[in-house]
């Protein structure tokens, strides 16, 4: 298991999920995503983004946004990795801070993000605040996070080495339906009729 920045091409499976969960998809661009691969059979186990709020009169601001783990990947550690690079990312190009706008504030106080106040929020995301509670997450509470504060707890990592093994069977094979084709009476192009 390994997390990798986005490909273009994998833009319509991130907004498939992003849509399937009631994640926040303001501003999509795929190359701000991680995507979670599980190395050996290159499924896709989970994904995040960072997003750069640019406001004219105040300093970048780091938010981390719609962080996502596929069902049959839950509990495996997948999500703190995806966490964990994010922030990460956030500190190489100079952040030193990094908030959240979340309803799922508990899981990321496992890694040191601290609940704040929304007066203590930048601008910019006190209006992103309103928006989220207003639109994908009406419990969202706003987070931070100094860079170099951030940790991920012993479990989550071991859990991430074996999150294969310990993975919940879903079924999460494409098949020919999934793409509105029916594979009864579908011809394609190169067919030989063998």
């Amino acid at each position: 298991m390994y997390v990798r920045d986005a490909k273009n091409r994998e833009e319509v499976w991130l907004l498939d999920h992003i849509e399937s969960m009631g994640l926040d998809e303001t501003a999509f661009r795929s190359r701000d995503y991680v995507v979670a691969v599980d190395e050996e059979s290159g499924e896709k186990a989970g994904f995040g983004r960072i997003r750069v709020h640019k406001p004219d009169d105040a300093a970048d601001v780091c938010e981390l946004t719609s962080i996502g783990v596929l069902e049959g990947w839950r509990r495996q550690g997948v999500g703190a990795h995806v966490v964990e690079r994010l922030v990460e990312y956030a500190g190489d190009e100079g952040f030193d801070t990094v908030y959240a706008l979340t309803g799922e504030g508990s899981y990321l106080a496992q890694f040191g993000f601290q609940r704040i106040e929304e007066s203590e929020l930048p601008e910019v995301l006190q209006d992103r605040l309103e928006a989220k509670r207003d639109g994908s997450d009406p419990d969202a509470v706003p987070l931070s996070i100094d860079v170099a504060e951030f940790r991920i707890p012993d479990p989550f990592r071991e859990a991430f080495k074996r999150a294969p093994e310990g993975r919940d069977e879903a079924d999460d094979e494409e098949s020919p339906e999934d793409f509105g084709i029916d594979p009864e009476s579908a011809t394609y192009k190169y067919d030989t009729g063998r």
